[in-house]
């Protein structure tokens, strides 16, 4: 039996936007992925904590408040700290020149308004592997 990828999906912060995230979380579903849903308005503390609880394989973050660097950087830095290696993507209106910076301070993908959801199922399918039985 092979083991479904398991994902945390979450809207960090004060955005109060969720359209986006609920149809991406929805597609992945629908791919075949496990996927947990946080809610809105979730600290970088409590989406760690979960991801670590639920035993997930990647986290995946919506931030449309501007505020994604300092955000993402936090979340890594708690999964750092509680030395969990899970691995960050996430999305949201990000200018190019912070995509590159993200991706430096160990964000695995982000995703820009406009992404097609088979775009991120495919970049998961390609990047992500199930923690072992």
């Amino acid at each position: 039996m092979e083991k479904k990828v398991r994902l945390l999906i979450g809207k960090v912060g004060l955005d109060g936007h969720d359209r986006g995230v609920k149809i991406v979380a929805r597609a992945l579903r629908d791919a075949g992925f496990e996927v947990i849903y946080t809610g809105l308005h979730q600290t970088p503390e409590a989406i760690v904590n979960m991801a670590i609880q639920e035993g997930v394989d990647a986290i995946g973050l919506s931030i449309l408040s501007g505020a994604h660097l300092e955000l993402f950087e936090r979340v890594l830095h708690l999964l750092k700290e509680k030395g969990a290696t899970i691995p960050v993507f996430g999305g949201g209106i990000i200018p190019p020149e912070d995509i590159v910076a993200l991706k430096k301070m160990g964000v695995k993908e982000a995703f820009t308004p406009g992404a097609l959801t088979d775009q991120i199922v495919k970049w998961i399918e390609d990047n992500i592997v199930p923690q072992s039985l």
